[in-house]
C-alpha cells in the first residue's frame, strides 16, 4: 500500500471518530435537554423513591460499616459511592431519565420562593423553620436580611450542584457520568465538612466534589454574565476578586457571581450549630433583602433557560451536521461507483 493510501486511510479514520464523538455529544446534548425540561415540569420524584435519598440512606450504611478517623478510609468509602453511582446511572441507560432523576432545579426555586413569601408577610419563624431545606447554617437569629442572604447564597451554590454540573456531566459521560456525579456531590454533603468526625474521613469526598464542580461552577458564572449583560463587567469583577477569598473554590465562584449580578452584596458572619465561621464579603452594594429573593429566582431561572437553548443548538446542530454528512457520503460513494450501462 502506497504512503498515500496509508496517509488518506488514516485521514478517513480520524474522521470517522470524529464524527462518532460529535454524534454522541449532540445525542447526550439533546437527552440532557429532555431531561432538564422534564425536571422544569414535573419536579422531583417523591422523597421515599428519590434515587438521592435512596442512594443516601445506602451510603449511611456503608458509611458504618467502613468509618474509621483515616482518610484512606474515607478514600474507600467515596470510590464504593462513585461505582455505585455509575452503575446506577449505566443501569438507567437513559441520559434524559437520569438527568430528570437528579436535577432540582425546580424544586430550589420553589422552596426559595416559599422562604420568600414567609418573610414578605412578616412571617420569620416559618422562613427560618424552612431554611434548613436549603443551607447547613444555623438559623436561629437570623433577620430578615441574613435569611435572604442564606437563601440567595444557595440558590447560586445549588444551581451549580443541582442543575449545570450534572447537565455538564450528563453531555460527558451520558447517564454513568450523571449519576456518578450526583453521588460524589451527595457524599460531599454528607461527609464532606468539617467536625470531629469528618474531617479526616470526608477529605476524599470533599476534594472529589470540588474537582467536578471546578468546570460548571465557572460555566454557571458565565452564564450569569451572559444573561445580565449590563451586569457582566461586575461579574467579571467579583468572581476574579472575591471568590478565592471563599473557603469553598466553587461555591464562591457562584455566589460571587449572583451577589454582583444583582448588586447585592453576600457573605460574611455565619454559624454552624457551634461552629462560626467569618466568610469574605462577595460584591458590592447593600445587604440583601426580602424582597431580593425573587429576584435572584429569575436570574437563576434565566441562566437555566441559557443552559437548556445551548443544549438544545448542540442537539440540533449535531443532528444536522449528521444529516449533511450522510448526504455528502452518499453523493460520494455514487459518483465513485461505475456506471454499470457502459458495460
Amino acid at each position: 500500500m502506497s504512503g498515500r493510501a496509508v496517509r488518506g486511510h488514516t485521514v478517513s479514520g480520524r474522521a470517522v471518530r470524529g464524527r462518532a464523538v460529535s454524534g454522541r455529544l449532540a445525542r447526550r446534548s439533546a437527552a440532557t435537554a429532555l431531561g432538564l425540561l422534564l425536571d422544569r415540569s414535573f419536579g422531583e420524584p417523591p422523597p421515599r423513591v428519590h434515587p438521592v435519598a435512596v442512594f443516601g440512606r445506602a451510603m449511611t450504611r456503608v458509611e458504618g460499616l467502613v468509618w474509621r478517623d483515616r482518610r484512606r478510609d474515607g478514600v474507600a468509602y467515596t470510590a464504593i459511592g462513585v461505582t455505585v453511582g455509575a452503575l446506577g446511572g449505566a443501569a438507567i441507560r437513559s441520559t434524559a431519565v437520569a438527568v430528570a432523576m437528579v436535577t432540582a432545579g425546580r424544586e430550589l426555586r420553589r422552596v426559595a420562593a416559599s422562604i420568600g413569601e414567609a418573610c414578605a408577610r412578616d412571617d420569620l419563624d416559618a422562613a427560618r423553620a424552612e431554611l434548613p431545606s436549603l443551607v447547613g447554617r444555623d438559623p436561629r437569629g437570623l433577620d430578615a436580611s441574613a435569611i435572604a442572604a442564606a437563601v440567595i447564597e444557595s440558590l447560586a451554590e445549588n444551581s451549580v450542584d443541582a442543575v449545570v454540573a450534572p447537565v455538564f456531566w450528563a453531555v460527558v459521560a451520558g447517564a454513568p457520568g450523571v449519576a456518578a456525579y450526583r453521588a460524589v456531590n451527595t457524599m460531599d454533603a454528607m461527609v464532606g465538612h468539617h467536625s470531629p468526625r469528618y474531617e479526616q474521613f470526608g477529605w476524599a469526598s470533599a476534594r472529589l466534589d470540588d474537582v467536578a464542580n471546578y468546570l460548571p461552577a465557572r460555566l454557571f458564572a458565565l452564564a450569569v454574565a451572559a444573561t445580565n449583560p449590563s451586569r457582566a463587567g461586575a461579574v467579571w469583577s467579583a468572581v476574579r476578586h472575591d471568590a478565592p477569598a471563599h473557603p469553598s473554590p466553587n461555591a464562591g465562584v457562584a455566589e460571587a457571581a449572583v451577589a454582583a449580578a444583582l448588586g447585592r452584596q453576600l457573605g460574611g458572619p455565619l454559624r454552624y450549630g457551634d461552629r462560626h465561621e467569618d466568610r469574605p464579603a462577595l460584591g458590592s452594594g447593600p445587604r440583601p433583602q426580602p424582597v431580593d429573593i425573587a429576584a435572584a429566582i429569575r436570574l437563576v431561572d434565566r441562566t437555566e433557560l441559557a443552559v437548556l437553548a445551548v443544549l438544545g443548538t448542540l442537539g440540533a446542530l449535531g443532528t444536522l451536521g449528521s444529516r449533511i454528512g450522510g448526504a455528502r457520503r452518499a453523493v460520494r460513494d455514487a459518483g465513485a461507483r461505475p456506471d454499470r450501462r457502459l458495460r
